[in-house]
């Protein structure tokens, strides 16, 4: 992770494990023992490749005997603008030299507008005006990797069902002015998006949605998307099986410019009448 993006809660939660390691006398496969997880995820947390789960600092606490120290840093870490499940993928996502996304209900982070975005976050419950804003500010930000100059851009292929360009994401002039933005990001030289049509029937992707994001100097990592925080995963058979999934459903995707054209055709048929 470059130091532009340490995170100062992240930072501290990670200087905090490695003085306590080191303070304990154990190596971080050692510690990795006694929790339960893998000596690369004790790596991950203490170089900010990523952060720490709720699990993981309760383990940690129990096995430096401490009353709570870890849970707290974790929920300090909750107080940011991505849940729980994405923020240990948000570093890998900043920094990937590639992305690969499916999506089967709505349009990917990265590529929606703002209003899709704040239609999309306003209907989480018990949130507040200001939250709602925070975290649409954030969506946005994430989208800064598609127009970085150095490092390059990440590739970002992108898989949608049909049916996310039928779903009513704040009315029709919001749902036009995001299927527009799509096609015209999708006709940016590292951006492509297919679409898995209705005549590909059931198929494994309906399972949920997920990211793959590679970057230059590490494994593969998945996040996967679900009805609570969603999880990001680093284990190398899971990172292979998504790969996999990934692949076997571009195999029942249109074509890169037959995808193009439906996406318009939907945004003047299905949602015409209202312009952007």
């Amino acid at each position: 992770m470059t130091p532009s993006a340490r995170d100062p809660d992240r930072a501290l939660f990670a200087d905090e494990l490695r003085a306590m390691r080191k303070h304990a006398g154990w190596t971080q496969e050692e510690l990795a023992d006694k929790i339960g997880y893998s000596g690369s995820t004790i790596a991950n947390i203490e170089t900010q490749h990523r952060g720490a789960t709720k699990d993981q600092a309760r383990r940690l606490d129990g096995a430096f005997g401490l009353p709570g120290t870890f849970a707290r840093l974790e929920e300090r870490l909750r107080g940011v603008p991505f849940s729980a499940g994405f923020r240990p993928f948000h570093p890998y996502e900043a920094e990937a030299r590639s992305l690969r996304w499916f999506e089967h209900v709505l349009i990917p982070g990265l590529l929606q507008t703002e209003n899709y975005a704040r239609a999309v976050l306003s209907t989480r419950p018990v949130t507040t005006t200001d939250e709602i804003e925070e975290r649409v500010t954030a969506r946005l930000a994430r989208q800064a990797i598609l127009d970085r100059e150095d490092p390059p851009p990440p590739m970002l292929w992108v898989l949608l069902d049909e049916n996310v360009l039928y779903r009513d994401v704040g009315g029709a002039k919001v749902m036009r002015e995001q299927l527009l933005h799509l096609v015209e990001m999708a006709r940016r030289p590292t951006v492509a998006v297919q679409i898995v049509p209705y005549s590909a029937g059931p198929h494994s992707g309906l399972l949920g949605s997920f990211i793959i994001a590679e970057p230059d100097d590490s494994g593969a990592i998945v996040y996967l998307e679900n009805a609570h925080e969603g999880q990001t995963v680093e284990d190398a058979a899971t990172v292979a099986n998504m790969a996999l999934t990934f692949d076997a459903l571009r195999l029942e995707a249109l074509p890169g410019s037959a995808s193009l054209s439906l996406i318009e055709r939907v945004a003047e048929e299905r949602w015409k009448g209202t312009a952007p």
